[in-house]
C-alpha cells in the first residue's frame, strides 16, 4: 500500500480521491506502454497527493513571489538614479555666483534667450548656447539642471547629456546584457546544479553588487559593477523561482501563480517610483534599492528544492521526503508511504540516458523540440522589442515623473487579471497571438498620429496593455512547453532574447534620424511575425507538463491552430487505440 489510512486518520472523501488517482494511474500506465509520452507515471501520482495548491504550496510561492518583486525593481532602478532631469547651458553672467545671490530672481527666459537658442518645439535648446564671439553657437561645456525632481543622479554627477549622453544610455544596455548572460548561463546551470542553490546564491549576489555599485567612483567600474549587477538581479531568483513555482503548484494553479509573477514584478516597478519619490539623494537610493535582497536570504533555510528536479535527477529520496513534509502541512489527512515509491522508482527506468546532463544544446538536436524553441525565442524576443517600443511611441509626458513611473506599472494590472481569467478558457495559443498582433498594429498606428496627442497616447496604453498581457503568458506558456529537464534552460534562452531585444532598442531607435516612424513600425512588424508564427505552437491548455528530452520532441506533434480548425489535429497520440477500448482490453485481460 502506497498510503497508511487508518480510518480515524484518512476520511472516505479522500480515500476515494486516492483509489481514483490510483485508477487512472493504472490506465495511463497501460497506455504507456504504447504512448511514447513517456510521463513518469509515479512521479505524477506523488505530485498529486499534494492536490493543485495548499498551504505548502502558497508558503512556498510566497517566497518564489517576491524575486519577482526584486527583480523589478533592479531592473528600473537606473530610471531615478541616473536619471535625466531637463538641463541647459550653464551661463556665466546669469548663473555664476556672483550673478545670482540669495533672494535674486532666477534668469527669466527672455534673459536666457539672448544666450541660449531655441529647438523647433520653442523651448532652449539643452546643449547649445550662442558663441560669445558671435560664430553662430557651441557646444555647453557645463550645465544648469532642474532639480525640483532629482537633487542628485549618475546624469548629474558626471554630465552624462548631450555629446554623452549614449554613456548613460550605456549603462542601462549594459544591465540588460548582463540579464541576458545570466539568463543563458544560471538558466542552464540551474537544471544541472538545482533551482534552490540558484536562486539563493543569485539572491545573495544582487544583495552585495546592488549595494556596492552605489559607491562606485567612475564610470568603466561603475559598467562593470551594473553588468555583474545585471546577471543575478534580474534573472537568477527571478526565472529559478517562476519555475519552482510552476514544477509545484497543479495544473489549475498554474495559469494565477504564473500571471502573479508578472504582477509582481510591476510591483518592483512601482516600488522604484515610490522610493525615488521619498529619497532624494541618488547614493542613498540605489543602497535602499540594493537591500531589498534581504527579503531573499531566509530562502537559504525556509524553501525547498524542485521534487520534480530531485526526482529526474535520481534523487528521489529527497523528492519524496518533501512530498512527504507538504502533504502533512496541507493537513489533507494523508500520510505518505516512502517506500512504496522509492521501491517502484527502483524498477522503473527512464526512456533515456543521460538526463542529468541535459542542458541548452538539447534544446536544438530534435526537430520538434527546435522549431518550438526558435518560435518562443522569437515571442520572447518580440514582446520585449514592442514593448519598448510603444514605450517610445508615447513621447514625452510631462508631471511629475515618479507618479507617471508608479502608472506605468499599476497599468499593467487590469491586463493580468484579465489574461489570468481568460487564459484556462481560451488556451495559451490564441491568445498569445492575438494579443501580440493587436499589440504590434498599435505600435505601427501610434507611428502615423501626432506624437503626444491623445489619440496617440490613447492607442499606445490599450497596446502596452495587450503585450504586458501577452509577455505574461508566454512565461506559462514557455514553462509549460519544454520538459523539467531543461525548462529552466529554456525559460533563461527566452529571457535572453527578451533582454537581447531590450539592449537592441536603443540602436533601432536611432533610425528615427531617417524618419520618426522607422523605429515604431520596425516594432510592430516584429511582433505581426512572431504573433502569427505563434499559431504553428502546440496548445498547452489542460495537458501534463512533459518530463524528459523525448516527451518534448514528442509533445504536441502536427498540433497548431490551423489543424484544429480543420479538424485534423493529429498528435502522435493517435497512433494508438482511443482510451475506451484499451479499458475494455484490460477488463478482459483480468
Amino acid at each position: 500500500m502506497p498510503l497508511q489510512n487508518p480510518s480515524h486518520q484518512f476520511p472516505a472523501r479522500l480515500q476515494a480521491e486516492v483509489h481514483a488517482t490510483r485508477a487512472k494511474g493504472d490506465f495511463n500506465r497501460s497506455r504507456a506502454a504504447h504512448d511514447t509520452m513517456a510521463v513518469d507515471q509515479k512521479l505524477e501520482e506523488l505530485m498529486g497527493l499534494l492536490g493543485d495548491f495548499g498551504r505548502y504550496q502558497g508558503f512556498q510561492f510566497v517566497l518564489h513571489l517576491l524575486a519577482a518583486v526584486t527583480a523589478g525593481l533592479h531592473m528600473l532602478s537606473l530610471v531615478t538614479v541616473a536619471a535625466v532631469p531637463e538641463h541647459r547651458c550653464f551661463v556665466e553672467d546669469l548663473d555664476s555666483a556672483a550673478a545670482t545671490v540669495n533672494g535674486t530672481i532666477l534668469p527669466t527666459l527672455s534673459q536666457l534667450t539672448n544666450y541660449i537658442p531655441l529647438n523647433a518645439d520653442g523651448d532652449l535648446d539643452s546643449c547649445l548656447m550662442y558663441d560669445p564671439l558671435g560664430n553662430g553657437t557651441i557646444a555647453c561645456s557645463s550645465y544648469v539642471y532642474n532639480r525640483t525632481y532629482y537633487q542628485s543622479s549618475r546624469t548629474i554627477e558626471w554630465n552624462l547629456v548631450c555629446d554623452k549622453r549614449w554613456m548613460g544610455a550605456l549603462g542601462q544596455t549594459i544591465y540588460m546584457l548582463g540579464v541576458f548572460t545570466g539568463a543563458v548561463w544560471l538558466g542552464g546551470l540551474a537544471d544541472k546544479i538545482g533551482r534552490k542553490k540558484v536562486f539563493c546564491w543569485s539572491a545573495l549576489m544582487q544583495l552585495i553588487l546592488g549595494v556596492a555599485v552605489a559607491f562606485t567612483p567612475e564610470y568603466i567600474s561603475f559598467l562593470v559593477l551594473r553588468y555583474l549587477y545585471g546577471i543575478f538581479g534580474s534573472a537568477g531568483s527571478y526565472i529559478t523561482g517562476f519555475v519552482l513555482t510552476m514544477e509545484l503548484v497543479g495544473p489549475s494553479k498554474r495559469t494565477p501563480c504564473g500571471i502573479s509573477f508578472q504582477a509582481a514584478f510591476a510591483g518592483g516597478i512601482m516600488l522604484v517610483a515610490a522610493w525615488g519619490a521619498l529619497i532624494t539623494d541618488r547614493l542613498i537610493l540605489q543602497v535602499v534599492y540594493g537591500l531589498h535582497g534581504l527579503l531573499l536570504v531566509a530562502h537559504w533555510w525556509i524553501m525547498d528544492e524542485s521534487p520534480r528536479w530531485l526526482w529526474m535527477q535520481g534523487r528521489k529520496r529527497e523528492a519524496v521526503n518533501i512530498v512527504d513534509r507538504a502533504v502533512r502541512m496541507n493537513g489533507r489527512g494523508m500520510h505518505v508511504d516512502k517506500e512504496y515509491y522509492l521501491v517502484e522508482a527502483k524498477t522503473t527506468h527512464t526512456e533515456e540516458s543521460g538526463t542529468a546532463s541535459a542542458g541548452l544544446g538539447d534544446l536544438f538536436k530534435t526537430p520538434n523540440l527546435r522549431k518550438m524553441t526558435l518560435n518562443v525565442c522569437l515571442c520572447w524576443f518580440a514582446n520585449s522589442i514592442t514593448y519598448y517600443g510603444l514605450s517610445l511611441s508615447a513621447g514625452k509626458l510631462s508631471g511629475n515623473p515618479f507618479l507617471i513611473l508608479f502608472l506605468m506599472g499599476l497599468v499593467e494590472f487590469p491586463s493580468y487579471i484579465s489574461i489570468s481569467y481568460l487564459l484556462d478558457k481560451l488556451g495559451r495559443r490564441s491568445i498569445t497571438s492575438s494579443l501580440m498582433i493587436v499589440g504590434g498594429i498599435c505600435c505601427i498606428v501610434a507611428a502615423y498620429l501626432t506624437r503626444g496627442s491623445t489619440e496617440s497616447t490613447t492607442i499606445v496604453m490599450f497596446g502596452k496593455l495587450f503585450i504586458a498581457g501577452s509577455f505574461a503568458v508566454i512565461y506559462n506558456y514557455s514553462a509549460e512547453l519544454f520538459p523539467t529537464v531543461v525548462r529552466n534552460s529554456a525559460m533563461g534562452l527566452g529571457s535572453m532574447c527578451a533582454r537581447l531585444a531590450g539592449a537592441l532598442t536603443p540602436m533601432i531607435t536611432l533610425l528615427d534620424s531617417f524618419d520618426p516612424r522607422i523605429p515604431a513600425v520596425i516594432f510592430g512588424v516584429i511582433s505581426l511575425i512572431s504573433g502569427t508564427w505563434v499559431l504553428f505552437l502546440p496548445e498547452t491548455m489542460g495537458k501534463p507538463m512533459p518530463q524528459s528530452l523525448m516527451d518534448g520532441e514528442n509533445f504536441g506533434r502536427g498540433d497548431t491552430a490551423f489543424s484544429s480548425c480543420m479538424g485534423r489535429n493529429k498528435t502522435h497520440t493517435e497512433d494508438f487505440p482511443p482510451p475506451q477500448q484499451m479499458v475494455a482490453m484490460r477488463k478482459n485481460s483480468r
